[in-house]
């Protein structure tokens, strides 16, 4: 069995963070066919995400992102790409600069 670990620092805080992990949850789910699970707590939430051949978790905090994947026998020897992909759609998000105030004219 294969392992995906992925550790990305942020300065989103909790709420930031947590919009985040919501966005990826629904794009995994649309893209990937995952079935996430989404569970708040006071010091993390956690994403509990899976497929056949995939499981695993996203662990939110307020400073940082953790994910955690198993992959099965089959989907092992994809590990890279799946990993490549992984890290592609978090940074992604991750990059976004959220929407502010239009400045006055």
């Amino acid at each position: 069995m294969s392992h995906i670990k992925i550790h990305r620092d942020h300065h989103l805080g909790h709420a930031g963070a947590r919009k985040i992990a919501y966005k990826w949850a629904e794009q995994v789910e649309t893209e990937f066919g995952m079935d996430c699970t989404y569970e708040e707590g006071h010091s993390h939430d956690e994403v509990t995400f899976k497929r056949s051949g995939v499981s695993g978790t996203l662990k939110v905090s307020p400073h940082a992102f953790e994910l955690d994947a198993k992959l099965g026998f089959l989907l092992g020897a994809f590990r890279d790409k799946i990993e490549r992909e992984i890290v592609k759609n978090l940074d992604t998000l991750l990059a976004k600069k959220p929407a502010g105030r239009k400045p006055k004219t």
